[in-house]
């Protein structure tokens, strides 16, 4: 049987793409994204995993609002050239997935901004998505984001409310309620709390009266199938990594500054970022307050005042986490570029906060999927990625549904 034809926009470093690749029912057509890093790890994943031989034509790193250039190719002083999407995928396509940046209408990017995000461009990048999926009109797509995309409200108009009615005046038909459709995906095998909203829409010309049916379906019979019966832990994601404990020195290798000890086995990205002592000393002794059950720093007040003595500073919101052993991760945000005071590793003897390949694995990426560039980038393009084990049970929902898999 012929495979699914799909194309992934705002791909990141191919979260989505990767778990539909792995049910071995999709083939990827195109995949669109503008940050570099995202781009130069999502072609090398494809070529040496998935034998996308022309992946570096595939990738397509480009500004999608210019979506005119994007579909018919474009030469460009900064994001090279490109023969453009009509030309990459082959025949008609038949789904389109991903989710614009979902920092415009998460709420801690409205509570962290002065104007709540009202002003920011990236409220209205689902225009840019609806424009590719009016060009191809696929059979079906399928668009992720947060849910505060229900309650966002630039210009005093729900973004919701839109989305709705241009998805409608295109020809494709969505659950009214979206309420309904927020997931979490620990629910479905990955080791962390992280609700999304999943948005599958159908082209209504294609299943006419059967349309609403078939949704109402997919969201409370086909893929609740596919739940977990128990939810995976952090100690199933991380337990078996190999411990890095303080060394009391600086260490620098491959041009990274770490103060704790070098794994010596060979998982790739499994080196602690640098912390200094004053740190190190701050999340042993916060561990170690969960391991003894004293837990003196559980409420968020006595958190926001341990930051504001070690620091000198002050915060709306709390700054420090230990993650649980026995419990799924709290959410791997985007965020962790910065830091990952609020991903504390549970062991008070290795005093660090999570690594690259521990917040992957979190995420559900395979050890596999070698991360390259800056280690801020690699935090950011993990944390902003869909869980691949979640878009894995999520692509075998929707060709189970669709097209008779």
């Amino acid at each position: 049987m012929a495979k699914i034809k799909t194309i992934d926009l705002f791909a990141g470093c191919g979260g989505l793409t990767e778990g539909f690749a792995q049910t071995g029912l999709y083939e990827t057509q195109a995949c669109v994204e503008w940050e570099s890093a995202q781009c130069q790890n999502l072609t090398k994943r494809l070529r040496e995993k998935w034998a996308m031989l022309d992946a570096d034509q595939r990738v397509i790193r480009f500004d999608i609002q210019r979506t005119e250039e994007l579909l018919n190719g474009f030469s460009d002083p900064e994001y090279g050239e490109s023969v453009g999407l009509e030309r990459l995928v082959s025949g008609n396509l038949d789904l389109v997935i991903g989710g614009p940046p979902c920092q415009a209408y998460s709420i801690a990017g409205r509570i962290r901004d002065e104007h709540g995000m009202k002003n920011d461009y990236r409220n209205y990048l689902f225009e840019s998505y609806l424009r590719v999926v009016e060009h191809f009109k696929p059979k079906a797509f399928v668009f992720e984001n947060v849910p505060g995309l229900l309650s966002a409200k630039p210009d005093d108009i729900p973004i919701v409310e839109l989305i709705q009615k241009q998805f409608a005046d295109a020809g494709y038909v969505i659950m009214s309620d979206l309420h309904n459709a927020i997931i979490d995906v620990a629910d479905y095998g990955v080791a962390q709390k992280r609700k999304r909203v999943i948005i599958l829409g159908l082209r209504s010309d294609v299943y006419g009266d059967t349309a609403e049916e078939l949704i109402e379906k997919f969201y409370k019979q086909v893929l609740p199938a596919f739940k977990v019966a128990s939810p995976k832990t952090l100690r199933d994601a991380i337990g078996n990594l190999p411990a890095l404990y303080p060394t009391g020195c600086v260490t620098t290798i491959d041009g990274r500054k770490t103060a704790h000890t070098i794994s010596e086995g060979s998982v790739k990205n499994h080196i602690s970022r640098f912390h200094n002592q004053r740190d190190i000393q701050l999340f042993s002794m916060l561990a170690e307050d969960i391991e003894s059950g004293e837990e003196k720093y559980l409420s968020i007040e006595a958190r926001k005042d341990l930051y504001t003595l070690h620091t000198g500073k002050t915060s709306n919101i709390h700054k420090y986490h230990v993650l649980r052993w026995d419990e799924p991760s709290t959410t791997i945000p985007a965020h962790l570029c910065k830091d990952g005071l609020r991903h504390i590793h549970p062991d008070s003897k290795q005093a660090r906060t999570i690594t690259v390949r521990e917040a992957a694995r979190i995420q559900s990426f395979p050890d596999d999927y070698e991360f390259i560039g800056a280690m801020t980038d690699q935090f950011k393009m993990i944390g902003n990625a869909v869980p691949p084990e979640f878009a894995r049970r999520l692509g075998l929902a929707v060709g189970k549904l669709l097209f008779g898999f």
